[in-house]
């Protein structure tokens, strides 16, 4: 691909408006964009106004069903295709996306609120994905050999598990479609995508890009809508869904989980996070405020493997909340096609008020507001990027994901208390770990319960590696050589050797 230097689209109103007219506002069903069956519609509002952004066919369940039966027609023709074509569909659709990182980043903006310079880190992020599984494609390896007593042979091969259904959250709207989708591709799946019914719009225009990328009818199917139960429980309960994948709340994934029961699916759960910040006592503490800003303020907080307590020892936790607190408190709040802005809105009102909530009783509890504290006055659903500091251990803001601008500090005396006030939690998804020690970063890894581990590192996820936690932050890995196994299952064939010795 030739890359260039012209500079991206300027920022206008009309430019919105023409990418807006541009992404499908109908169900993807069997290759088509089709109306929703009862005509209803939602709207899908920008967070940083309030205003009406698009209007959107809301699938209804038997929509749902429909979806499911063009999936499982196409599922035994998509199974039979060769891998090597699987991958190229795959890359042809890393290139589109790449070439049009701008709109997509544009629209994550207009209907998330991020602003469009973390925008297009999502771009570049959700891409790698498919780029990623377009390699993997062609790597999804079996096996042969010989059974320990030399009589029969082993074959080992993998298998697409069928149809499935992925559920995406409104807070990474194209990396967490990609993220599902192209391992799903990868693997020979067909697949029922809903996405968040507030941010539809990038995964509806990723969608048409699979399309343009020669996928062919029936294996994607999209049913954005206003009930997300609508969709789930008619095709949970149908014999023909083989699989159902999963980010969002843990309350939600437990719900998901038991209705997945009662046909025995296939589960890939990423739930909640509640990650732990250690900043030990030889940290790099300029190093330290780099990677905590990186790890709570993207997205604006609002993501699962966001930095939720910063753990910081005792004798530098003075220093780290001072420099801490003055990056917080430099960042500019606004809409984020706002050149100066890096502090886009919360997704709505309600998760704008339950931040403040969780601010306002740390504070009643004994907590200090180093810098921010409040919602930000004025249109949108902005909140000043907000250091706590003296918070209780036992603080509800401790015990929750926050999902928002908000850094609260609490301070340790030992390695073994750190790894005690990390553990205290349900979630084990993200952490982080600060030290100068390369032995204390591997034994406290080995001591707290998560699935990810920052060494000296405010960011990292990456495609190449295996996403997702344990205890009550979900099962199974996205990306990585493991996100492909997600979507197959494995056939055991014994073969009789009739040349064995006897």
């Amino acid at each position: 691909m030739t890359v260039t230097s012209e500079l991206p689209p300027a920022l206008t109103p009309e430019r919105e408006a023409t990418l807006l007219a541009s992404v499908p506002t109908g169900l993807l069903i069997d290759g088509e964009w089709v109306d929703a069956s009862d005509g209803g519609t939602f709207d899908v509002h920008d967070p940083a106004t309030g205003e009406v952004l698009a209007t959107l066919a809301s699938a209804t369940s038997a929509d749902a069903v429909a979806a499911l039966d063009a999936a499982d027609a196409a599922q035994a023709s998509w199974a039979r295709t060769a891998p090597r074509v699987r991958s190229e569909i795959l890359r042809r659709a890393f290139d589109l996306v790449t070439e049009r990182s701008e709109d997509f980043a544009l629209l994550m903006t207009l209907e998330m609120g991020k602003p469009l310079a973390e925008a297009r880190g999502e771009v570049t992020y959700g891409a790698e994905f498919l780029r990623w599984f377009a390699e993997e494609t062609v790597r999804d390896y079996g096996r042969y050999l010989t059974t320990p007593e030399g009589k029969n042979k082993i074959l080992v091969q993998h298998k697409p598990v069928g149809p499935c259904l992925l559920i995406t959250p409104w807070n990474f709207p194209l990396a967490m479609a990609t993220r599902k989708v192209a391992p799903a591709v990868a693997a020979g799946c067909t697949m029922v995508l809903k996405p968040a019914k507030l941010t539809p719009l990038t995964a509806q225009y990723f969608a048409q890009t699979m399309l343009d990328a020669s996928l062919p009818a029936g294996v994607l199917n999209v049913v954005s809508s206003s009930s997300a139960s609508g969709i789930s429980g008619p095709l949970l309960k149908d014999s023909r869904l083989r699989k159902v994948s999963f980010t969002g709340s843990t309350p939600v994934g437990k719900r998901l989980m038991a209705d997945a029961a009662q046909n025995v699916l296939r589960t890939s759960m990423e739930l909640g996070g509640n990650a732990p910040f250690i900043v030990f006592e030889d940290a790099d503490l300029d190093a330290a405020v780099d990677g905590a800003m990186a790890a709570k303020m993207r997205n604006m907080g609002e993501a699962c493997t966001a930095a939720n307590r910063f753990l910081v020892h005792e004798t530098v936790a003075q220093e780290f909340t001072r420099k801490f607190a003055a990056a917080m408190g430099a960042l500019t709040t606004g809409r984020g096609t706002d050149p100066d802005s890096k502090v886009g809105p919360l997704i709505d009102a309600g998760a704008r008020d339950d931040v403040h909530t969780l601010v306002s009783a740390a504070v009643e509890a004994g907590a200090v507001a180093v810098t921010g504290g409040a919602p930000v006055d004025g249109p949108g659903y902005f909140y000043q990027p907000t250091v706590l500091a003296n918070v209780p251990n036992n603080a509800a803001i401790l015990g929750q994901e926050i999902f928002g601008p908000v850094a609260p500090i609490t301070t340790f005396k030992t390695e073994q208390e750190a790894i005690e006030l990390a553990n205290n939690t349900e979630y084990g998804l993200a952490s982080y770990l600060y030290s100068k020690d390369f032995n204390r970063l591997l034994h406290v890894a080995e001591q707290i319960e998560f699935g990810m581990v920052g060494f000296n590192a405010g960011v990292i996820s990456n495609a190449a590696a295996p996403f997702g936690g344990v205890k009550q932050s979900g099962l199974g890995r996205e990306g990585g050589s493991e996100g492909i196994a997600e979507y197959t299952t494995t056939q055991y064939i014994g073969i009789a050797d009739p040349y064995a010795a006897q």
